[in-house]
């Protein structure tokens, strides 16, 4: 989907389809135990009331499943066959943001979310953010996704706590081509986020 070099390294990243639930796990699973009733990033890709029903390992295997239906819950950034970053994006109608209230639903496109990009610890800094947002753009646009909105925070270059920083930045999200279309009613961190697409048509 999208092979690049790494910036400051020989190393080669690969964005693929997330289809292989280990892979998946080692970058959104608990840290601690698979049990453990914490991420698996379920929390914008279900409905509250599927999300708040899975407990323990049922939160894990509710991630095994979706990795096996198509289209996947997302892409794997591989760098030299070692998983190393995650994003998160699907049909919105089909995400708790086709019900959200703080984000608008600006019209009836059938567009598709993007809602978190992890790397993880000793393979930032190496551009490997950016291919995944690419790698989600193409998986999007490769399933026919007419555009793709992100909701990232509207920081203006001050510092973003590691555990909110999933949702990206604005600045994150212009580098790869999206721009703001809508503010929104959500604040992480004390940031407001601002609703920001890409559009995949044609003109």
């Amino acid at each position: 989907m999208s092979t690049d070099r790494a910036e400051n390294s020989d190393s080669t990243v690969e964005v693929r389809p997330a289809v292989v639930f280990e892979d998946v796990a080692t970058l959104v699973g608990p840290k601690r135990s698979l049990t453990a009733s914490v991420c698996f990033c379920l929390t914008y890709r279900l409905r509250n009331k599927e999300h708040n029903a899975l407990h323990g390992t049922a939160r894990g295997e509710k991630m095994r499943e979706l990795c096996t239906l198509d289209p996947p819950p997302g892409v794997v950034a591989y760098q030299d066959g070692e998983p190393v970053g995650w994003a998160a994006v699907h049909p919105r109608a089909a995400t708790s943001f086709a019900v959200n209230r703080r984000i608008p639903h600006l019209d009836d496109l059938a567009v598709w979310s993007l809602w978190c990009v992890r790397v993880r610890p000793g393979h930032r800094k190496q551009g490997i953010t950016g291919k995944l947002i690419d790698g989600a753009v193409e998986h999007a646009r490769a399933n026919g996704a007419p555009a793709v909105e992100a909701y990232p925070v509207d920081n203006g270059g001050e510092r973003v706590d590691m555990t909110m920083a999933y949702v990206g930045t604005r600045h994150m999200f212009e580098k790869a081509g999206f721009t703001v279309v809508a503010e929104t009613d959500s604040v992480l961190d004390g940031f407001p986020r601002v609703l920001m697409r890409r559009n995949l048509r044609r003109h």
